[in-house]
C-alpha cells in the first residue's frame, strides 16, 4: 500500500513538471512567433487585384494604436484609402509610390500637432507615428498581407500634395503612407544583422562581444 501511494506521488510530480514544462514551451513559441514576425517581414511591392476585409483593415489600425508615444499623448491620426481613382493618382504622381496603383488599399500614417507637445517636445510625433507605422506593417505581414512604407514627411512637395490630395487640416502633417495588398509572390527576407552597427557602453567599442 505504501509502495503505491509513493508510486500515485511519484506520477503527480511527473505530471506537474511535465504540465509545467509545456507551458513554458507554449510561451517560448509564442515568443518566437513574434519574432518570425518581425524577422520575415519585408516590402511587398506587387500585388493581386484581390480587395482587403474591413476587419483585417481594422486589425491593422488596432496594432498601430496600439504603438507606444511619447507621454501616452497617441498623435497619430489614419485616412484610409480604398478609392481606386486616389490610389491611381499617388501612383502615377510619385516614381517610388507606382505600387499604388495596382494595390486596394492605402494608409495613410499623419501626426496631430495639435496632440503633441509644445515647443522642445513638439516633434515627438514622427516617432510617435514612425512606431504605429512599424507595427501596421507588422499586422499587414501577420495576417497574409503585404505592404510597403513609402515616405511623405519631410518632402515639402509630398507633403502639400497629400495634405491637398485628402483635405487634411492645417495641423495634420501626413508622415508616410502603407501601400497594401495580397502579395502576388513570396519575398525571402534579408539578414540584416550587423554586429558592426552595434556600440557598446561608448562609440567607440563595437563589434559581436556579448553575442
Amino acid at each position: 500500500m505504501k509502495f503505491k501511494k509513493q508510486t500515485l506521488f511519484s506520477l503527480a510530480i511527473a505530471a506537474s513538471v511535465l504540465a509545467s514544462c509545456s507551458s513554458k514551451q507554449t510561451e517560448n513559441t509564442e515568443s518566437n512567433a513574434a519574432l518570425d514576425n518581425i524577422m520575415t517581414r519585408t516590402s511587398i511591392r506587387a500585388y493581386t487585384a484581390d480587395s482587403i476585409s474591413k476587419e483585417n483593415i481594422e486589425t491593422m489600425l488596432r496594432a498601430a494604436m496600439a504603438a507606444p508615444s511619447a507621454g501616452n499623448k497617441q498623435p497619430w491620426r489614419f485616412v484610409v484609402v480604398e478609392n481606386r481613382a486616389t490610389l491611381d493618382s499617388i501612383g502615377a504622381n510619385f516614381g517610388s509610390m507606382k505600387m499604388a496603383s495596382q494595390a486596394p488599399l492605402g494608409i495613410v500614417v499623419c501626426g496631430d500637432l495639435e496632440a503633441t507637445f509644445p515647443e522642445e517636445g513638439r516633434d515627438y510625433w514622427i516617432e510617435d507615428t514612425s512606431a504605429a507605422m512599424e507595427n501596421l506593417l507588422l499586422a499587414a505581414h501577420s495576417i497574409g498581407l503585404g505592404a510597403v512604407w513609402c515616405g511623405i514627411y519631410p518632402m515639402t512637395d509630398r507633403v502639400q500634395a497629400f495634405s491637398e490630395m485628402l483635405s487634411l487640416p492645417e495641423n495634420i502633417i501626413p508622415m508616410g503612407v502603407a501601400i497594401i495588398g495580397h502579395p502576388q509572390s513570396a519575398q525571402e527576407p534579408k539578414d540584416k544583422w550587423n554586429p558592426e552597427y552595434v556600440h557598446y557602453e561608448s562609440w567607440k567599442k563595437s563589434g559581436a562581444k556579448g553575442f
